[in-house]
């Protein structure tokens, strides 16, 4: 799945400014769970997806909650209200075409929601535009397309958000998935 710009949501066609949509907001580094937190604060719709990592420490390890999108969360407003969440501190801007924030489909959103939710093993991984797609044809993710590669002996299939040009990987069985034409 690459998540683009929702064609009948773009700044340039006319959709309704006063519903809801989602946007990509982009962070200053390492405040993504600090700007979380204040959005709470001030009762904004946003999702931080986070995964776990796990990190070796001098005396021990640690498994930390990390962004999974560095750098970007997602928020749920009017664009009237966008001003509440850009004077926040830590809050860079909406990530746009020009200087109009665009919004994101609700199926992308609920894409990301449930590849978090079911705990699976997702983790970042670099941008990838070009290389082999498919489709999980079967199981809790079926549907969702992108971007065969093999890391050791697993199979994983990059996620592709091209807004925010991030990617994340999902293992998954080959034999669940089905190329894409």
């Amino acid at each position: 799945m690459q998540i683009q710009l929702n064609p009948e949501l773009t700044p340039y066609s006319p959709f309704n400014r006063e519903d809801p949509h989602w946007y990509a907001a982009q962070i200053r580094p390492n405040h993504e769970k600090r700007v979380a937190e204040r959005m709470v604060q001030r009762d904004i719709e946003h999702l931080l997806p986070l995964y776990t990592s796990l990190r070796q420490w001098k005396d021990r390890k640690v498994s930390l909650a990390m962004p999974l999108f560095p750098g970007y969360l997602f928020v749920r407003l009017c664009l009237r209200e966008r001003l509440q969440v850009l004077e926040l501190p830590g809050v860079a801007r909406l990530v746009g075409i020009g200087s109009q924030p665009a919004p994101l489909a609700d199926e992308e959103i609920r894409a990301i929601q449930d590849c978090v939710s079911l705990e699976s093993r997702i983790a970042p991984h670099p941008y990838l535009a070009v290389g082999n797609r498919a489709r999980v044809r079967s199981g809790p993710f079926q549907g969702i397309e992108g971007i065969i590669v093999r890391s050791k002996s697993q199979t994983r299939l990059v996620i592709s958000f091209s807004l925010i040009q991030r990617s994340v990987t999902l293992e998954i069985d080959q034999i669940d998935l089905e190329p894409v034409p």
